[in-house]
């Protein structure tokens, strides 16, 4: 009885571990946006997250939202930095996502300032 129980825990373990490495290491897809970086901020009650915006049309009818890991230190100093601005930033998107990681499947990875396609500077 006991190595039952013990096979029967040991596959949910694993079933779970794989299920979460499935979710963190295989992205769905991978991409760039472009638009003026309107939102970013830190957010959370128990576990905070750093959130944003890119508007992606001149009314601003077309939102990207988008979540950064804490680990992308350099990305979110730019971010920071690029507030108001035009920007280009590279994404992973997930299947799926956990609370601890961000509110969305979208997932910068890079960020660069670019000038606006809207205004001639």
């Amino acid at each position: 009885m006991r190595k039952v129980l013990f096979i029967v825990i040991a596959a949910i373990v694993v079933g779970l571990a794989s299920y979460f490495a499935f979710i963190y290491y295989v992205p769905f897809s991978e991409g760039y946006r472009s638009g003026e970086l309107i939102k970013f901020s830190r957010k959370g009650v128990m576990v905070k997250t750093w959130e944003g915006e890119i508007s992606q049309g001149i009314s601003g009818a077309q939102i990207f939202s988008f979540s950064v890991q804490d680990s992308e230190k350099e990305v979110i100093q730019k971010l920071k930095d690029y507030q108001g601005e035009y920007v280009k930033v590279s994404y992973i998107e997930r299947y799926s996502t956990f609370f601890w990681l961000g509110d969305t499947k979208y997932f910068i990875t890079d960020v660069k300032q670019e000038k606006s396609p809207h205004f001639n500077n």
